[in-house]
């Protein structure tokens, strides 16, 4: 064999295997503790709309070269507290409610597609303070729903209107509801 011969086949087994690799390194799994958020041209939803986004939570995807990119949300809960003051209950009664409240980026298909829209590349602290508006101006709707007495008594039913409340909004931006804890209920008499 010619000495070009064997020049001409090692470079054309680098070729092929630069591009393996390169085809190879495309590949990225995903976390179960993170989504995968794969954008850029992804495709069509099913009512034939250009999809922004693609998540896939617990598997992998190929990344085509130079018409997508990826990057990771983390699933890790998220919590903060909320000290509300001078809330209206029903009856003009100013009540404080402090919470301890825990959100997460929720795995729901359809709400995972809002995170990735709304929330992809967001700090945590960011995320937080979103979360906190949200559920601070929820708690405040439930409370000017009920009674000062149902705010004491009833504290099942009082959390269960602040998640319902709350569970919707969250959806809207991709969040989900994981805890909330009331740590006291009181109005100005004490």
């Amino acid at each position: 064999m010619s000495t070009g011969l064997i020049l001409l086949i090692v470079v054309v087994a680098l070729i092929i295997f630069s591009l393996l690799l390169f085809f190879v390194s495309r590949y990225k799994r995903c976390p179960s503790d993170k989504v995968l958020v794969v954008y850029g041209k992804v495709g069509t939803d099913a009512d034939g709309h250009p999809m922004s986004a693609k998540c896939i939570h617990g598997g992998a995807a190929w990344i085509k070269p130079v018409i997508q990119n990826y990057t990771y949300m983390d699933l890790a809960p998220m919590s903060f507290d909320v000290d509300l003051k001078d809330a209206l209950s029903k009856q003009n009664i100013r009540v404080d409610v402090p919470c301890a409240v825990t959100v997460a980026i929720d795995t729901d298909p359809v709400v995972l597609n809002n995170a990735a829209e709304r929330l992809l590349n967001k700090k945590v602290n960011e995320i937080k303070d979103l979360a906190s508006t949200l559920f601070f101006g929820q708690l405040r709707l439930v409370i000017a729903q009920m009674n000062i007495e149902e705010l004491n008594t009833d504290r099942a039913k009082f959390l269960q209107a602040v998640e319902e409340h709350v569970e919707t909004e969250f959806k809207k931006v991709g969040l989900k509801l994981v805890n909330v804890n009331v740590t006291d209920i009181t109005d100005k008499s004490g």
